[in-house]
């Protein structure tokens, strides 16, 4: 009787850990829903503020600024590293923390000094458990980063380029193509790329535009909000990969919950109708010694 009551209450709880785990699935599809829908949004944007680049360099002017004027000597690289704050999320936080450690070591080897800055709790305690300095922490993004939360950092990087305070910078971050792709990868926002270079851009005539007040003006304007929806996207796509993570690892967990109940009840009932046959050979045993 013991073993099918101790059975029995393994089922119990693992029906109950199903049941959060199924929950959690749920709540990570609508989460995932909504972070899609904002970084699709946030694609069209960014295409849009690439057209206008392609536009101004089919016009033939001679674009310089401090933002794509790449340095010879990387003195100061600063490397960001985006992290969920939550875990239950599969692989996700490994595979952004392995390429991290390895372009980290790549920037130590290239720049003099390297500047490390982590978002997420995750992605803290790691390098905190590796005992490697984190300079700057961030775990107020979440799973909807804002635009204005993004701009008060991009805002920040802006000024250290500009001021040759950093060099470089790298982000590392889950890169989302679609619903069944993600991927981590590293991408270097600054320096920017330099006008022109767009594999897609066949075209190379060269078009007369008007630009009021003037093209230098529009360049200014255009490179900063460039450099700030790139780094948008990048904390986007990050936040619809967490929650495709979450969702695929509590899908897997609710599966392999009911498997594990359909062999939990039938061991049980296994042990239940081991106890009844031992209870019934008792009584026919117990009714013949009395009738002798």
């Amino acid at each position: 009787m013991t073993k099918a009551r101790t059975l029995d209450r393994r089922r119990r709880s693992i029906r109950n850990i199903r049941k959060i785990t199924r929950t959690m699935e749920l709540i990570a599809t609508v989460r995932f829903k909504r972070a899609m829908d904002r970084a699709l949004a946030a694609v069209a944007y960014t295409e849009r503020m690439t057209a206008l680049v392609n536009h101004l360099v089919r016009s033939g002017i001679q674009v310089s600024h401090p933002l794509l004027e790449p340095r010879t000597a990387v003195n100061q690289a600063t490397l960001l590293v985006l992290t969920s704050n939550r875990g239950l999320c599969g692989g996700y936080n490994s595979s952004v923390l392995r390429l991290a450690y390895a372009h980290l070591a790549e920037l130590q080897q290239t720049a003099q000094q390297v500047r490390l800055e982590i978002s997420g709790k995750r992605g803290i305690a790691a390098f905190r458990f590796r005992k490697v300095a984190v300079h700057e922490r961030f775990t107020h993004f979440e799973d909807k980063p804002t635009f204005a939360e993004v701009d008060v950092l991009a805002t920040r990087y802006l000024d250290e380029y500009t001021s040759r305070q950093i060099d470089r910078l790298d982000v590392v971050y889950t890169r989302f193509d679609s619903p069944s792709r993600q991927y981590a990868t590293v991408e270097t926002l600054l320096p920017i790329a330099p006008l022109g270079v767009n594999q897609e851009l066949n075209d190379h005539r060269v078009v007369e535009y008007e630009f009021l007040p003037s093209a230098e003006s529009i360049v200014d304007e255009v490179l900063p909000a460039s450099f700030k929806v790139r780094l948008f996207k990048c904390f986007l796509d990050a936040a619809v990969s967490e929650q495709i993570a979450r969702r695929v690892a509590m899908k897997a967990a609710t599966e392999n919950a009911e498997k594990m109940i359909a062999m939990l009840s039938m061991a049980y009932n296994r042990a239940r109708q081991g106890q009844i046959t031992g209870e019934l050979l008792e009584i026919l045993s117990g009714a013949e010694a009395l009738s002798k």
